[in-house]
């Protein structure tokens, strides 16, 4: 599928990706969404930030945002915040000499959230603008001369933007772009100047989660921290025993992760072992938690509810039940004394979560939807507790309302629960894009010497710059490389919506999660994690899903205010109807026998608490944005945020510069003629059995052409059927071929009945 990039900049016009995956924008994806929420862009001068991604948990509507936002940005040292409210994530950028990442923690709890970091590696970001800091030891310099020379050559490299080094100390600190020059490149410049060279360390830093088998007791725990102190480049780490789960923060440039989880096992005997937890499962896995949570509490309340509108409804209507309930137990009626002992489990049990999500939100100064459902619920119950006791005590009772708190309380938790439904399945963009990665990679194993000595199979997520992966056929590149040997052909319509398979032999560039379709393919990792082209496209889908429209902005500010003003509106409500009926400006019969107009109005006014909800208004266009951003990404156009599906309402035309890409994804025979004596069924029939031995899609064009050429309207219609026939069709009509064989990217060669069969591009002339 070629991908689209709609982007809300004056005067651009949406054009196809071209045919390459290395012709892809990288940083420049995400600078639209940097620049529209305020957050510096990446290799920006003068913006000493760092960031952090935070999962939130607890939001339900645009208000909850507004006051993560709010407590967020009040903390000192907080740049920016911005916060996805579908995504449950927050980024925010700070400076690290005046806050620190357990202060934004902190902050995001106060307000009455649930927050975590979310490791660096769970967040696709280029690094292709970074600039790195580096240290190497440089030995054999015995002069100011050795120095300048040193720091001449350094600084001539491409991709160096500085140098500096010490003679006293035998060390030099480079500043370079890694997406320009590697360590081991100016390692190598050093080397060939004359000098001794090693690196040592960098200010690049990576966070990873591990997740570990064996971790059972405090002695594992002690032989893993103890394992993990020796290691060169890994700076901190937190184990965390009950998840077993460890948190490193480690120097790529020093380090490779995949010689960490290896130095783990290999060292612990085997009784450790490591691996790379998916952050993108884990991110499911927390959402399935909250629904199966949210699914309890709806099971209980219904569990109990529906007695009590039964009770209310259905039992008067019942001789038998009506009796029964009307009997008395003490001063209560059964009945009453029933619905009192259900509803009180249902509002103060089930319902427990809206009282802590209000408490902490009046706490802080704000209000949200779970302040709107425990005013209407608590007025409907207490009002009904305090008409249940004055009956009891003087005889007279008054209609008791409590069905209305325990079936608001479950309305409201059935509608969380398909908010919550609907918010998981906004991220199956990103899921099937993840999924494009292999899980798996074929390393090769080579000596010294550079000569193949076995394979071994790993984690993709452990691909380091500079392997070779072996890629079988029919499997997906692991990772964004070079071919260095073998010659194939790869299915890159993912990336470049390409129908025909790209070939491919030394040398060519291969993209991750491509492919490759026949041959075998040894390839050499260049970009990795973050880098690939198909992180890219992740980060930019991200990043456009937590991008705020401008009628969002409008709608989140709406919402802020929403909850008082339906309050306001509440207690206007009451009281006019109270004082018409004082005064009496409505007919009597308009009240029930045993009400008076105190109950009547306030059964108008729990009602306007209640119908008003902002979830609607809060979660209409972030759904719209994730909806239609996930959409595009299975087709291949990639949004770079609610700005430009918002702009694209006044677009008129699409302009596309490469019609190549808008195909059916498969190629077709359309016409075939012959220029000599032959008939057109007999060329066919040569043709289609020379290339029935091929794998290449136009062989398969071609089969299909001749095919249905011989036997069009003779095969059965049911699909099953024209399989099986279709199987048996062809070894009757079909040739034998013999000495067949493909060369690569010209076509095939073999010998049917006698005759020299050559298939293959017109200006192809010799095979």
């Amino acid at each position: 599928m070629a991908h689209l990039q709609l982007s809300a900049v004056a005067g651009a016009r949406p054009a196809a990706a071209g045919g390459r995956g290395d012709e892809m924008e990288d940083v420049a994806l995400l600078d639209s969404y940097d620049e529209e929420m305020g957050l510096p862009l990446p290799g920006a001068s003068g913006a000493e930030a760092a960031e952090a991604h935070v999962r939130v948990t607890g939001m339900t509507c645009s208000a909850c945002t507004s006051a993560v936002e709010a407590a967020v940005s009040a903390r000192r040292g907080v740049r920016r915040v911005a916060v996805s409210l579908l995504q449950n994530r927050a980024h925010v950028m700070f400076d690290p000499a005046l806050a620190k990442v357990e202060d934004i923690i902190e902050a995001i709890e106060d307000a009455g959230f649930e927050a975590e970091i979310i490791p660096e590696s769970a967040v696709s970001q280029p690094k292709s603008q970074k600039t790195l800091s580096a240290q190497f030891r440089i030995g054999g310099m015995t002069c100011a001369n050795c120095v300048n020379s040193v720091e001449g050559i350094l600084k001539k490299l491409p991709g160096v933007k500085g140098a500096v080094v010490a003679l006293a100390t035998s060390l030099g600190e480079v500043e370079y772009i890694p997406s320009a020059i590697s360590k081991d490149e100016i390692v190598q410049a050093i080397e060939d100047a004359g000098f001794e060279a090693a690196f040592l360390q960098s200010t690049e830093q990576d966070k990873v989660l591990l997740g570990l088998i064996g971790l059972h007791t405090e002695r594992d725990v002690e032989l893993l921290s103890d394992i993990l102190k020796k290691i060169d480049g890994l700076r901190q780490f937190g184990v965390n025993s009950v998840l077993s789960e460890v948190e490193i923060v480690f120097d790529p440039e020093a380090v490779g992760l995949r010689s960490i989880v290896d130095t783990i096992e290999m060292t612990s005997n085997g009784s450790l072992k490591a691996h790379v937890q998916n952050p993108y499962t884990r991110g499911a896995s927390n959402d399935a938690q909250e629904a199966s949570k949210m699914l309890n509490l709806l099971r209980s309340s219904l569990f109990l509810s529906i007695p009590v509108f039964f009770i209310r409804m259905v039992c008067p209507s019942i001789p038998f039940l009506s009796t029964l309930l009307s009997m008395h137990c003490g001063p209560f009626l059964m009945g009453d004394l029933l619905k009192w002992i259900l509803v009180s489990i249902v509002q103060f049990v089930v319902g427990k979560r809206f009282y802590v999500a209000a408490y902490r939100a009046v706490r802080h100064g704000s209000t949200n939807m779970d302040v709107l459902v425990v005013l209407g619920t608590t007025a409907s119950y207490a009002y009904s507790v305090c008409a249940l006791l004055y009956g009891a005590f003087t005889g007279y009772h008054p209609p008791i309302y409590f069905e209305t708190s325990a079936m608001i309380i479950t309305f409201v938790l059935l509608g969380k629960y398909l908010e919550v439904l609907a918010k998981g399945k906004t991220s199956d963009a990103i899921k099937k894009l993840v999924e494009l990665v292999p899980s798996t990679a074929v390393l090769v194993l080579k000596d010294k010497e550079g000569k193949h000595v076995g394979e071994r199979e790993i984690d993709a997520r452990l691909v380091q710059p500079g392997d070779v992966l072996k890629v079988l056929p029919g499997s997906k590149i692991p990772a964004d490389g070079v071919v260095v040997w073998g010659t194939s052909h790869v299915n890159e319509s993912m990336i470049t919506g390409e129908s025909a398979p790209i070939p491919k032999e030394v040398s060519s560039v291969v993209i991750g999660g491509t492919i490759n379709l026949h041959g075998i393919l040894h390839i050499q990792a260049t970009k990795v994690g973050s880098g690939t082209v198909l992180s890219q496209i992740i980060s930019l889908v991200e990043t456009a899903q937590m991008s705020k429209a401008p009628i969002q902005k409008f709608a989140d500010y709406v919402a802020s205010i929403f909850v008082p003003i339906v309050i306001t509106l509440s207690i206007v409500t009451f009281s006019a109807w109270f004082l018409c009926g004082w005064l009496g400006a409505y007919p009597n019969s308009w009240v029930a026998e045993n009400s008076n107009c105190f109950v009547f109005s306030l059964m108008f006014a729990i009602s306007v608490v209640v119908i008003a909800c902002p979830c609607a208004l809060g979660l209409a266009t972030p759904t719209a944005v994730m909806v239609a951003t996930g959409i595009g990404a299975n087709h291949g156009v990639l949004v770079k945020g609610g700005d430009a599906l918002e702009r694209a309402q006044n677009v008129n035309y699409v302009v596309f510069d490469k019609t190549g890409t808008l195909t059916q994804g498969k190629a077709v025979v359309t016409a075939a003629k012959v220029f000599s004596g032959m008939d057109l069924g007999d060329f066919l029939t040569l043709v289609a059995s020379a290339e029935a031995s091929s794998e290449h899609p136009l062989a398969k064009a071609i089969l299909d052409y001749a095919l249905h050429f011989h036997f069009f309207g003779k095969l059965p219609s049911s699909k099953d059927g024209i399989e099986q026939r279709k199987d048996k069709v062809l070894s009757q009509w079909l040739l034998e071929a013999e000495d067949f064989s493909a060369v690569p990217g010209k076509g095939v060669q073999c010998s049917i009945n006698g005759k020299h069969v050559l298939v293959s591009h017109r200006s192809e002339t010799v095979l």
